[in-house]
Parts: structure tokens; sequence; C-alpha cells
């Protein structure tokens, strides 16, 4: 063994005990030496194992083992006084994680949910997460990562989501242009009546994902109500040095700080509409979808027909709109009247639209 392997021997245990092990996958020393003389091309005894084994977890890395006394006669040379020679064996290496691997399944699972992110940046993330755990895991998650071919294709992603938390945390505007997809299948610049290419001044306030899409919880410059933009559409973002304007000032908020828990259960589908409430009747059967979309604080009634439930909800006046035309006729506003009739305005034009074809 050489003096620059030597010297590299803990970093190169270090490494085998993040490849080749784990809480199921345990390394005695034997194994250990095997594989620094198979993988590495490394020959050292048992005792240079050991110590610099000793070394890493005197470092600080966080190393499991289990020991065992193992008893061996004395040789004809040594005092008979404390009987037979007594050693403690250590075996069963491995390097315990932060993040065990169905907490990093978890993980993978969600970035593949997310269709605002590229490809590329996904991939990249995935095996950045891969790479906190053995290359048992590495192996079986090969068979569990699926691409979706309909991922956005927005490059810009990951640097929009530093310049948002900068602005956010320095309470400063942000300009950007945002995008919508073409019949090209291809993000542009949305642009002004004259053709110029639109430009937002924003005040940042949040961001949260709601069913898989990553928003800027804001405030367009020109207005005094809460919007809402899709982190992924938002192209050439710049921070300005302009300092943001208070959320207190905006219209509704009545000087209390956006709470974002609250928003997102009066927003379920991010329209930015004042939140009211409303009641429908729905099938029982449709309780689980009622449930996913505005959450457990709803009220839940009986109703004269036992298949039926009568529910209260608290949310924006859109959200109600496209839940009731999604689950029509399972779903049916009964109150207040005014979201009555937008429904069957709305409903009534669909139909006409479809008595043309």
């Amino acid at each position: 063994m050489n003096g620059e392997s030597k010297s590299n021997l803990l970093l190169i245990l270090l490494d085998i005990l993040q490849k080749y092990s784990d809480e199921e996958h345990t390394l005695s020393q034997r194994r250990i030496l095997d594989i620094l003389k198979e993988n590495y091309q490394i020959k050292v005894d048992r005792k240079t194992v050991g110590r610099n084994l000793q070394n890493l977890i005197d470092a600080g890395y966080n190393i499991e083992y289990t020991e065992k006394v193992r008893h061996t006669k004395k040789k004809e040379n040594q005092s008979e006084e404390n009987g037979d020679n007594e050693n403690v064996v250590r075996s069963n290496f491995y390097l315990s994680r932060d993040f065990s691997d169905p907490e990093l399944r978890l993980l993978i699972d969600s970035l593949l949910c997310f269709s605002h992110i590229p490809n590329s940046q996904c991939q990249k993330l995935i095996v950045k997460l891969k790479g906190l755990s053995s290359n048992y895991f590495i192996d079986e998650m090969k068979h569990t990562s699926v691409f979706n071919d309909d991922k956005g294709d927005n490059k810009q992603l990951f640097y929009t989501i530093e310049i948002l938390s900068e602005a956010i945390v320095k309470k400063r505007k942000v300009q950007f242009n945002y995008g919508e997809y073409g019949i090209d299948k291809k993000l542009h610049c949305r642009k002004q009546s004259d053709g110029s290419i639109r430009t937002y001044l924003i005040n940042p306030y949040q961001m949260a994902i709601r069913e898989g899409r990553y928003y800027l919880i804001c405030n367009n410059d020109k207005y005094d109500t809460v919007a809402n933009y899709r982190v992924d559409r938002i192209l050439n973002i710049e921070i300005t040095d302009k300092k943001a304007k208070p959320v207190s000032e905006l219209n509704g908020i009545n000087g209390e700080t956006l709470d974002l828990k609250n928003y997102l259960k009066e927003h379920v589908y991010m329209f930015s509409d004042k939140p009211m409430p409303a009641s429908f009747r729905v099938s029982k059967k449709r309780i689980s979808d009622v449930i996913d979309v505005f959450g457990t604080e709803i009220s839940i009634i009986g109703s004269d027909n036992e298949n039926e439930a009568i529910v209260t909800a608290y949310a924006d006046k859109k959200a109600f709109l496209k839940f009731a035309k999604s689950y029509a006729p399972e779903v049916v506003i009964i109150s207040p009247p005014s979201l009555v009739e937008d429904i069957k305005k709305e409903l009534e034009e669909s139909v006409e639209v479809y008595k043309k074809i």
C-alpha cells in the first residue's frame, strides 16, 4: 500500500460504508478488507481498518456497529492468574443516515408528481437523493423512477425560486415576464395589446405547492388584492431595489399578516377571489372528493334523501363553480342564490355549445 493510498484510506472507508452498507446490509471487517482489495486494489490488515474506522467515529460520523467479547486461550508464557484472554471484536458496521429509504422514496415520488419541474432538473435532483442512501437503494429505485414526458420545460425554475426566496426575505419587489403555452406547446411571454412583452411588478409574500403546482402568493403592484402566479411560468425574473408593499395594506387583510394555511384552505384551486360560504347537496359517495378539495373543516348534515348530504364550506366563488361542474349532477349548489344563478348560467351556456355540435 503506497503513501497516497494510506492518506486516502479514511475517505475510501467512508465511501465503502456509503455505498455498501445500511441497516439491512452491514459489513464485517473481513468484508471491508475484501472490498478494499477487490474494488480499490488496496491491501491492509484488520488492525489498520479497525483503527481508521474508529477515527471516523471519533470525527463524528454516525457509524453503527455491534461488539462481541471473544475469549482466547492464553499462551504458555502468559500468567494464569486472570484466566483466558478477552478481546472485544467489532462487526456489523453500517453508516446511519439522516433519511431512511422509505423517506427517500417518498421524496423521489413527490418530485415525479411535480409536473412543473423539467425532466432534466428532476433527474438531477433524484440522483442526489439516491446518493443519500446505499447502492442497494439505488438498484431498487432503478425500477420505480419513471419520468413524465409532460413535465414543464422552464429551465429558469430553480433560479426563479432562488430569486423569489431572496426577495421575500429582503421584502423587495420583483419584476418578471409571465408565460403561457401556445399551440406549438411552447411557453411564450404574455404580451400587451400593442404586441410588446408584458412586464409584471410584484410584491412577493410566500410560495406554496397546491395540487402538484408551485405558486407565488403575492400582490400585483397595480392593485390592492392578493394574486397567485405559477412559479414555473415566471420568466426572466429580477429582484429590484424597491421596497415591497406590506401585506397589511392589501384589501381584505385588515392589518393582519397573511395566513398561508387559511389562504390555501379558502383558495383550493388557487383562484384569488374573495372567499365566501356556500352550501351544496352532494351524493354520499362523493364525500371523499369533497374532503380532498375543501378539507375537514366543513359542515356535513343529513338530507331528505338518504343517499345524499348537505355540505357547507368556505372557499372562493370560482372554486365552488369548478367543483360543482366537475361533479355534476352529483354535486348541486343550493346557496347562496347568486351562486346558484351563476352555476345555472355556466351550465346552460355549456349545453348550448354542445347542442351545436
